[in-house]
């Protein structure tokens, strides 16, 4: 690229600026309050204590400039003092030990809970793909899910406004970096899902750079035309604008119109769409420069336009009427393009404030507009509200502090959960979706064959409800047909899986379907204190014929859960309980449950702690269902279980401890290695002892002066390992120590 080309980019965007941080950093400080400066300094501290002079952001900018120049974004955005500080804390899950307790101390739960946030997606981005997938139309929607996902992530719409103010830092820094795949990888991801979110968002001063960046650096030539062809900076532009802007809203009020007149020149991506879908190259276009105009009714929007067009000659063929027309999506404005000051062409739009409301939230949306097709309509209006609410924050009083905090906290996406295959890949469930849904929602043939599940690289029940940004791999049969239970647990919830599940079983045999309700009911029925009339119990569930009723349960048309309830209905008073569930579930249950574990939300049943991995309190947990020792439990990673849970996954049970397990002590074993030397066994066991650890096993093996020892020993609870690991670690020769 020659001198003159990139002199022309500098005009654009000031990537090239090498001034220091501390002229932001103190005019910052001097906006805050006493509290907000005093936590302001101190993460400033923490930055500077923490975090490397050297250290840089995967494209190669130093770490803290990155920091300090999304932090200035975010505070002219007015995010309130806690996203700056978020922002500027951001690296510290990577560079800060305790973080999370030590940002609490000093900045509060808020500013933590932004940074849990900021992490999040970073993550997820890394590891969702887009371009790894099949069709253009494939990674269009993968796409589309990932955006739908980054705002279902969030509790605080601010997290993904602060990741946004970040690629666009990274998008200005790569202006330095020399064409490469990556930088054009990145580029291209903006294009795909950041310049789309912050268009939808309405943050028009990072959309604008995120769209313009990532074309120049995806079509640098074409870029470049467009950029030549402005010939005039965008600065000039915005000025040019706001005077055009400030004369017409004065001749509009001298002619008596209350109104709002607002302006934006179009950025070069803007431009090059226009250029395409128009088939014009740049100088047939008229409107590179918009101005707005909001009047109160109709009959003003036509009194607007007689005015502009006595004050500059109109462009002929540049007039649309879409208030007496209007577009098939029913917006409606009327569009004009005249010859302004210094002989340039300016677009203006009139409209009324109500009109303008509905192109902004309503089914024509401009956002939903400028990237075509047709939409999920829920989704658009979540889209809607969110814009509002952005848009209310704006506008309030800035002292007022908690309502304007309390405005960026959403649950409008909460109603679906998006999880990642192992391929990077996004999938859109409903909320409290299991493996199963996900399994379906891969492919109908895997949901079938579904057996085992895991989550985040470790084993889990096939029940596990499924969480945001979990990466799930599906464990498949060769050959295999859903089970019933999978309906009558209450374990699927989106409606491909329940639909599948039910179509299944109604292609099965008739006698073989009634065969299975008439098991599920003699199950129910094998667990009350008392006989029950079958017949009736039939009858509540609106069956005459007991066969009827059999076909019911069998197809999932009946689910157990109804069936119980009903069957608390028809117990003696003597028998009933608040709760059917547990009524029912106590009727064969074990009243001592020495091990204090629940196992599929039951106590009391008759379970053994896995010798293979000696799980004990606060250790994540999971169940197997054995042959002669009721429910083996594991540690969720255990090499053992995992190969059970892939021979037999539907003998896998979710087990958790109950308050009850702190009257218990727990084996565990720790392995040591250590250069060996005399003493070195009676050293070790003085420290178990100092301790108060009982010790029951012990085995050491030496080779070449270097020692294994293993140990047995008894504890109440983990959360006492780490205070003994440290004093074993301090024994003399010592190298290592570990639970195994």
């Amino acid at each position: 690229m020659h001198n003159n080309d990139k002199t022309m980019l500098r005009e654009h965007f000031d990537w090239t600026s090498d001034e220091t941080m501390e002229s932001w950093l103190k005019e910052y400080s001097s906006t805050l309050s006493d509290n907000d400066k005093k936590t302001f300094e101190t993460i400033l501290q923490l930055l500077s204590q923490h975090i490397p002079e050297d250290a840089t952001t995967p494209v190669g900018e130093s770490l803290h400039r990155h920091l300090f120049k999304t932090a200035e974004m975010v505070a002219q955005m007015d995010l309130l003092p806690d996203s700056v500080f978020a922002t500027l804390s951001s690296a510290f899950p990577n560079y800060l030990p305790n973080w999370k307790e030590t940002l609490t101390e000093s900045a509060g739960t808020i500013v933590v809970n932004l940074v849990k946030g900021i992490d999040q997606i970073q993550k997820l981005t890394e590891f969702a793909k887009v371009d790894n997938l099949g069709t253009p139309e494939e990674r269009a929607r993968q796409a589309e899910t990932m955006r739908k996902m980054l705002l279902a992530m969030v509790s605080d719409i601010r997290t993904v406004l602060i990741k946004l103010a970040m690629r666009t830092r990274t998008m200005l820094y790569l202006g330095r970096v020399p064409d490469n795949p990556t930088k054009r990888a990145i580029a291209k991801e903006t294009m795909d899902i950041f310049a789309p979110l912050a268009n939808r968002l309405g943050v028009w001063q990072l959309k604008w750079q995120l769209e313009d960046l990532g074309f120049r650096y995806q079509n640098p030539d074409e870029y470049l035309e467009i950029a030549k062809a402005l010939n005039e900076r965008r600065d000039e532009r915005l000025s040019y604008i706001a005077e055009f802007s400030g004369r017409l809203k004065h001749e509009l009020n001298e002619a008596g119109l209350r109104c709002d007149v607002m302006g934006r020149p179009k950025h070069i991506y803007s431009i090059y769409r226009k250029m395409k879908k128009k088939h014009l190259d740049f100088s047939g276009l008229y409107d590179i420069r918009a101005v707005r105009v909001l009047v109160e009714t109709v009959p003003e929007c036509y009194t607007a336009l007689g005015i502009i067009h006595s004050l500059w000659q109109p462009i002929p063929g540049e007039f649309d009427d879409y208030i007496s027309h209007p577009k098939s999506n029913d917006y409606r404005s009327l569009h004009t393009v005249i010859v302004g000051p210094n002989n340039k062409g300016v677009e203006i739009q009139i409209r009324t404030f109500e009109m303008h409301e509905y192109a902004e939230f309503g089914v024509a949306a401009h956002w939903r507009y400028k990237e075509g097709g047709r939409g999920d309509s829920a989704y658009e209006q979540k889209i809607a509200w969110l814009r509002q609410l952005l848009d209310w924050r704006e506008n309030m009083a800035t002292s007022d502090k908690d309502n304007i905090a309390a405005a960026f906290q959403t649950e409008l996406f909460q109603d679906t959960i998006y999880v990642l295959t192992p391929q990077g890949k996004v999938l859109a469930l409903p909320e409290g979706s299991t493996p199963i849904d996900f399994a379906y929602g891969l492919h109908s043939d895997i949901g079938n064959r579904c057996r085992g599940a895991k989550v985040n690289g470790q084993m889990v029940p096939l029940s596990t409800p499924l969480e945001n940004g979990q990466r799930v791999e599906i464990i498949t049969a060769k050959t295999g047909n859903p089970s019933p239970d999978w309906l009558h647990q209450g374990w699927v919830k989106s409606s491909k899986a329940i639909s599948k599940i039910r179509s299944f079983i109604r292609s099965q045999n008739i006698d073989s379907v009634k065969e299975n309700g008439k098991n599920l009911l003699d199950k129910i029925l094998s667990r009350l204190p008392i006989q029950l009339n079958v017949q009736k119990l039939s009858e509540r569930c609106g069956f005459n014929a007991i066969d009827d009723f059999h076909i019911a349960l069998g197809q999932g048309d009946v689910s157990t859960h109804a069936v119980e309830k009903i069957i608390a209905e028809l117990l003696p008073a003597d028998k009933k309980d608040d709760t059917p569930d547990k009524l029912i579930r106590d009727s064969k249950r074990q009243r001592n449950n020495r091990n204090g574990i629940i196992v599929n939300g039951e106590s009391g049943l008759l379970t053994t702690l896995a010798k293979c991995c000696k799980p004990a309190p606060p250790d994540e947990i999971v169940g197997f269902v054995t042959r002669d020792k009721g429910i083996s439990i594991h540690r969720k990673g255990c090499t053992s279980f995992e190969h059970l849970a892939i021979s037999h996954p539907e003998k896998i049970m979710s087990a958790v401890w109950s308050d009850s397990y702190t009257q218990n002590v727990f084996p565990i074993d720790i392995e040591i290695y250590a250069r060996d030397r005399n003493g070195l066994l009676r050293d070790v066991s003085d420290i178990f002892s100092r301790n108060k650890i009982n010790l029951i096993g012990v085995r050491t093996q030496t080779k070449e002066q270097m020692a294994t020892m293993y140990f047995t020993v008894e504890v109440k609870q983990v959360e006492e390992l780490p205070k003994v690991f440290a004093n074993l670690m301090e024994v003399k020769n010592i190298l290592s120590v570990r639970r195994i």
